[in-house]
């Protein structure tokens, strides 16, 4: 019965401690999104593509009025937890959502293609609640994550989880923006010169990206 009472105690104190942490982490952005342009043309909600994209070429994003609120790391979950604070609150015209690779390398742990679908569905049906329109990038190819090699067929997985997205964005109102046709080799990756590690796009690889996201939103304005 001690024994018992002691698993339970350690159970309980685990839990608040995970509660007790900002999990989707609200806090990368709090500061920034105080000062961020209102009605910026599009935020782009994201991972470390996004982040790294911002990071890397910021130009891009402040000469399009663009706002890059990516997290490296995250999965959809939580940014389907930072909506409101990373997107409503800024008001934008467009929210471009690249999203789902990381549930595919399941860095938060095990989620099915639907599961991580409907976490996608869910951030663009709260967008358009709030009349913003819906841009759906593409998952970018992946032949192999270099910290999840275990992950068997990730590049079968993105294409069915892309195809799921597409035919939602043409059933929905939604815009689907095609990154990963522009962008795969013959195996369904990166080639390396376009990402190095076979996930995170070069400044090339970033290039063919602008050049897309840049004519969707110009056709639909």
């Amino acid at each position: 019965m001690k024994k018992l009472f002691v698993s339970l105690f350690i159970a309980a104190i685990s839990t608040l401690c995970a509660l007790s942490a900002d999990w989707a982490n609200f806090a990368r952005y709090e500061q920034a999104n105080k000062s961020a342009p209102k009605n910026p043309q599009a935020v782009l909600l994201g991972d470390s593509i996004t982040d790294n994209w911002a990071r890397m070429h910021g130009d891009f994003f402040e000469k399009n009025n663009l706002v890059g609120r990516g997290i490296s790391g995250q999965v959809t979950s939580q940014m389907l937890v930072r909506m409101r604070r990373d997107v409503l609150d800024l008001n934008p015209k467009f929210v471009a959502i690249l999203a789902g690779t990381n549930d595919i390398a399941k860095n938060n742990g095990d989620i099915s293609i639907e599961n991580i679908y409907g976490n996608i569905v869910s951030i663009a049906e709260i967008a358009k609640l709030h009349g913003i329109k819906v841009a759906i990038c593409s998952v970018l190819p992946v032949y192999q994550y270099p910290w999840r090699k275990e992950i068997s067929e990730p590049a079968e997985q993105i294409k069915k989880l892309n195809a799921m997205l597409k035919k939602y964005a043409a059933e929905n109102g939604c815009i689907y923006v095609d990154y990963h046709s522009a962008m795969a080799d013959a195996r369904g990756g990166l080639p390396e010169s376009l990402a190095k590690d076979g996930v995170h796009p070069t400044l090339e690889g970033y290039a063919i990206m602008e050049k897309i996201l840049l004519k969707t939103f110009s056709e639909n304005k």
